[in-house]
């Protein structure tokens, strides 16, 4: 199969990028900003116009600043809604399937246990209600060949991400403050990217025609960003003390959901995905960053 995957860039992107040599049944053309910018839908139309059909678009690439997107309500609006939008229509008029990452914010947060796929949205936020918007707009242009995969908190070693954040800060300060009251599942990029190649290379993906639908994906196990920091500072052998505050001592440009843990039973049920622990994938990243190659 022929697979366009966009943000090439990005977490996702370049953890894509490191994996595909194990999957080299498939032809892949992997492009950023400079090539498709979703901030500008001349853009996206003229890279359809000049290359040819693919089999599959597995769209990375997203307006990810959540408090930033308070600030830029249009440009998150653009790339995360009206490109998503256009490249809905692309695929369904070329025929192509569509794999779409979608996110845990298009949640409230306020139920106690994990958010399943069918329980309804309610987002707190620009960025959340953008992504929102773009996941409808799939499902209502694409009723065929679409899978929307929403993930959480996702880190790795590529780029700026919170993993990254806390062991510079580590370094840098004797104590750091980080919320205690917020719960979720950490992804590890890697972990997602080589979900989305298992389910490209299925048996079930390569059919016809399939229902399109929504699933999500993170590592297994629930903790609090203050949990997962003091773990990262163990696990590194950093000594600097971290104190867990509330969200209401940690003010931001944007509301977060406070539970956006994400039931996984849906997409280990169709696709049989491996769940890694959100402990032993951290160790796996922090080795990545900590020894490099």
């Amino acid at each position: 199969m022929k697979i366009l995957v966009t943000g090439k860039n990005g977490q996702l992107g370049q953890s894509i990028q490191k994996l595909i040599l194990n999957y080299d049944h498939h032809e892949f053309i992997l492009v950023g900003r400079e090539e498709f910018d979703l901030s500008s839908s001349e853009s996206i139309a003229k890279y359809f116009d000049t290359h040819s059909h693919f089999d599959v678009i597995i769209n990375c690439a997203a307006y990810t600043a959540v408090d930033k997107a308070e600030e830029e309500p249009e440009l998150a609006d653009q790339i995360n809604y009206q490109a998503v939008k256009q490249i809905a229509e692309l695929s369904n008029f070329n025929n192509s399937k569509l794999i779409h990452i979608s996110t845990d914010y298009v949640f409230d947060g306020k139920q106690d246990l994990p958010y399943q796929e069918d329980d309804k949205p309610n987002p707190l936020n620009v960025y959340g209600r953008t992504k929102l918007l773009g996941e409808i707009a799939i499902q209502e242009i694409m009723p065929k060949n679409a899978i929307i995969i929403r993930t959480s908190w996702v880190y790795s070693e590529f780029g700026n991400n919170f993993v990254k954040s806390m062991l510079r800060l580590g370094t840098e300060r004797d104590e750091i403050q980080v919320v205690i009251d917020q719960i979720g599942s950490p992804t590890y990029a890697t972990d997602l990217a080589r979900a989305i190649l298992d389910i490209i290379s299925s048996k079930s993906f390569k059919t016809e025609r399939f229902p399109s639908e929504i699933f999500n994906f993170s590592n297994a196990g629930e903790i609090s960003w203050f949990d997962f920091s003091e773990t990262i500072m163990r696990l590194s052998k950093i000594s600097c003390i971290i104190s867990p505050i509330n969200s209401y001592q940690y003010p931001t440009k944007a509301l977060r959901p406070i539970n956006s843990t994400l039931s996984k039973e849906k997409i280990t049920s169709k696709y049989s995905v491996k769940i890694n622990s959100w402990e032993r994938s951290l160790k796996a990243c922090l080795n990545k960053i900590l020894n490099p190659v």
